[in-house]
């Protein structure tokens, strides 16, 4: 199992800063001292080229971006200061996915610790994500003739609004988005299958959501590649999430997509989404279920 990781480029932040930069060294040293992995599946993130950026995102926000011009209004609808080391965290997101999906047509499974920003539109981010990384390895895997079709299959508890008007009208692409129906984004933007669910809701009826729509959605995806946008969000102990899933249900979530996918021959990408529990320990052990989940059948 090939995962790959950008903790090198570790954002600062102001103090009180709600996004949990720590998480994603964390994930891999808990990762690492538990045994879950070794250390030879771990592997740095090449940084995404600006060329592949172009494929999904437009020149004048790219300019913006490297360039450091970004307005006080784009930077707060991004959520984060400018610097060059989020220029560098930002390519490295995107980079990671696009190389675990290279490893996942390989091995059938690959996974970035970090990505699944997508809440990131083709000329602007927002919601901490600064460009979308699925997208991105979508359209790369795409140009080079490596897939013809993707799904995404996105249970991050914030629906996948710039993913699902980046693909909007693309029959190439299936998005699915399972999420809190009263959660950010409040203007949602329509994916190919969206489905909202209300506050609190617990394991039994989320699983059961679950299995009523991911069948017909990898049947009518005919996909060459999974992306599994695994936010642990949807956490009873979410500080963000406003559903009410346990450590079992997440991990039982995990186990369903992930088999769902190796019994049709279908090679998964794992992406790290959301998890902003207070303290961090909770969606760390979150994040960890999912990587159990995985190794459980791919390892």
């Amino acid at each position: 199992m090939r995962v790959f990781h950008i903790d090198r480029y570790s954002v600062p932040l102001p103090d009180g800063h709600r996004f949990p930069m720590e998480k994603y060294r964390l994930l891999r040293e808990i990762l690492l001292a538990r045994g879950i992995l070794p250390p030879a599946s771990f592997h740095e993130a090449p940084r995404a080229e600006r060329t592949d950026l172009e494929r999904v995102h437009t020149p004048r926000y790219l300019d913006a971006f490297f360039g450091g011009s970004l307005t006080d209004a784009e930077l707060r609808r991004l959520g984060f200061p400018w610097s060059l080391l989020l220029v560098d965290n930002a390519r490295a997101s995107v980079g990671g996915t696009l190389a675990a999906a290279r490893a996942a047509l390989e091995d059938g499974f690959g996974a970035n610790l970090a990505g699944g920003t997508h809440h990131a539109f083709p000329d602007h981010g927002e919601g901490f994500c600064v460009f979308n990384d699925i997208a991105v390895a979508i359209r790369v895997l795409q140009a080079e003739g490596a897939i013809r079709r993707a799904v995404v299959v996105d249970l991050d508890v914030h629906q996948g609004n710039g993913t699902a008007a980046t693909f909007a009208g693309d029959p190439s692409v299936f998005t699915f988005s399972m999420h809190g129906e009263h959660n950010f984004p409040f203007r949602k933007h329509p994916s190919h299958l969206d489905l909202g669910l209300e506050d609190g809701v617990g394991d039994a009826e989320y699983l059961a959501a679950l299995d009523a729509h991911l069948p017909h959605v990898l049947e009518s995806a005919h996909a060459d590649l999974l992306f599994f946008q695994a936010g642990v969000d949807p956490l009873e102990e979410d500080t963000l999430g406003r559903l009410s899933l346990t450590h079992a249900g997440l991990r039982e979530r995990d186990l369903r997509v992930m088999r769902a996918a190796k019994e049709r021959g279908l090679p998964v990408v794992l992406t790290l989404g959301g998890g902003y529990a207070r303290p961090l320990t909770p969606s760390l052990e979150a994040h960890v279920g999912t990587y159990l989940a995985a190794c459980s059948l791919f390892r």
